[in-house]
């Protein structure tokens, strides 16, 4: 971390809060700013929307602190109770280790149970417990004003065919190295 000398550091800290008309410079100043050959490429323009999404979701969700990973782990347990460890991350495309963690906080916050698999007593079915499930109710009523906010933005239609697009690409492989058709 770069460290700025102390009256740099007084001068940003005394800042007035930017108001709309500095926003509105900032944003005008950003988009003067060329992309070059960034303008034709998709990840990029993916990836600004993920980031955009993910911004308005965690501000939605921030009364009950629900990240959008926990969100779509707690929905699956849901949809898919006494699933193993192992298939959700799978699912999610979500690392093992990275997961356990994700898991350990939802239990710590008592919306989540792992019981040992009766199928493999290596892996652990979990489950939502009745918190987990309370919660979850309260957490999508939220998660359907984000979306509500999202179709706002982009337009019902353009929202649904966006949608449509992108599920070609979260489907799973098929087996035996097939490539699934994305058109």
């Amino acid at each position: 971390m770069i460290e700025r000398p102390t009256a740099q550091r007084a001068a940003i800290d005394e800042a007035p809060p930017p108001n709309r008309k500095t926003e509105r410079t900032r944003k005008r100043r950003a988009n003067a700013i060329g992309l070059g050959v960034l303008n034709g490429h998709l990840g990029y323009f993916v990836r600004r929307l993920q980031v955009w999404v993910f911004q308005d979701f965690v501000r939605t969700l921030a009364p009950i602190r629900i990240r959008p990973a926990q969100y779509s782990v707690l929905v699956v347990i849901e949809t898919n109770p006494g699933l193993s460890q192992a298939d959700i991350a799978e699912r999610l495309g979500i690392e093992r280790a990275q997961l356990v963690r994700l898991l350990d906080r939802l239990e710590r916050r008592g919306f989540t149970r792992r019981l040992p698999s009766l199928k493999d007593r290596r892996s652990h079915a979990l489950f939502l417990t009745r918190e987990g499930q309370r919660s979850l109710r309260r957490i999508k009523a939220l998660a359907a004003q984000h979306e509500a906010q999202l179709a706002e933005q982009l337009g019902a239609d353009k929202r649904k065919l966006l949608l449509e697009m992108l599920k070609k690409f979260g489907r799973p492989a098929k087996p035996n190295g097939a490539r699934a058709k994305h058109g």
